[in-house]
């Protein structure tokens, strides 16, 4: 289970390349500063984040109860053609930014209504060129997570149950429901405050700054693509 990003980590991409079958939580509320709307680069000052505005609702944000489904992009600004030069200026020496900015350049081009489609739609293109193929399917209702459950068929396993069934770590949830069981990386994969995840762990690769910066680990997933181009799958 995992939420809906914008050119996520590479940590949410390792579970698209690992599991068999991944939801993709379309039902559950937008959370501001979290990688539903954003994505953190590395550029020659350091790291970067990559910000999509939403719409706003009688002169504020839309209220954190609205379905991540339900968010629109906002069309004010030139947040395309900003987000699109920082890759550029980012990225414009790094091995392989040539080789991709013509699949990438139209995600800054078109215009989608609601952010969650733009998501999806740029998971599908970097699947497509990491060469991946995982199986993914969007959920048709909220799931609930192990602190808030809000039905008797969404159930919830101890720490130690997650343990020993091996699809989770200790600072994951395993869902069950309708006998199926699953991972719930939505908490565990996010800029701020995420929880711990040891199926994970950062290895370093070639990075344009690394003699600067040292290695940055975990950044959106355009940072590996950019820097490892077709080997990025070896790395996921």
């Amino acid at each position: 289970m995992l939420s809906s990003t914008y050119f996520g980590p590479v940590q949410w991409y390792q579970k698209l390349n690992r599991y068999d079958h991944v939801l993709i939580e379309q039902y559950d509320s937008f959370i501001k500063q979290t990688y539903r709307n954003r994505c953190v680069i590395a550029t020659t000052q350091g790291m970067q984040s990559l910000t999509i505005p939403i719409e706003r609702d009688n002169g504020s944000i839309q209220a954190s109860a609205t379905r991540m489904k339900d968010i629109r992009i906002s069309n004010h600004g030139k947040w395309r053609s900003e987000h699109w030069n920082a890759l550029r200026s980012a990225y414009g020496d790094s091995p392989f930014f040539d080789y991709y900015a013509d699949d990438l350049h139209p995600f800054f081009e078109r215009h989608w209504d609601f952010l969650f489609d733009f998501n999806l739609d740029i998971t599908q293109k970097m699947c497509e060129l990491l060469d991946i193929t995982p199986n993914i399917e969007l959920t048709d209702t909220f799931i609930a997570t192990a602190a808030a459950p809000s039905s008797s068929d969404v159930t919830t396993t101890t720490t130690a149950e997650a343990l020993s069934s091996s699809l989770v770590s200790p600072s994951s949830v395993a869902h069950s429901v309708a006998g199926t069981s699953f991972a719930d990386y939505r908490e565990a994969i996010r800029p701020k405050h995420p929880l711990p995840d040891p199926t994970f762990e950062p290895r370093s690769y070639y990075q344009v700054y690394q003699q600067k910066h040292g290695f940055l680990p975990n950044l959106s997933i355009l940072d590996l693509l950019f820097n490892m181009g077709n080997e990025s799958i070896l790395y996921l």
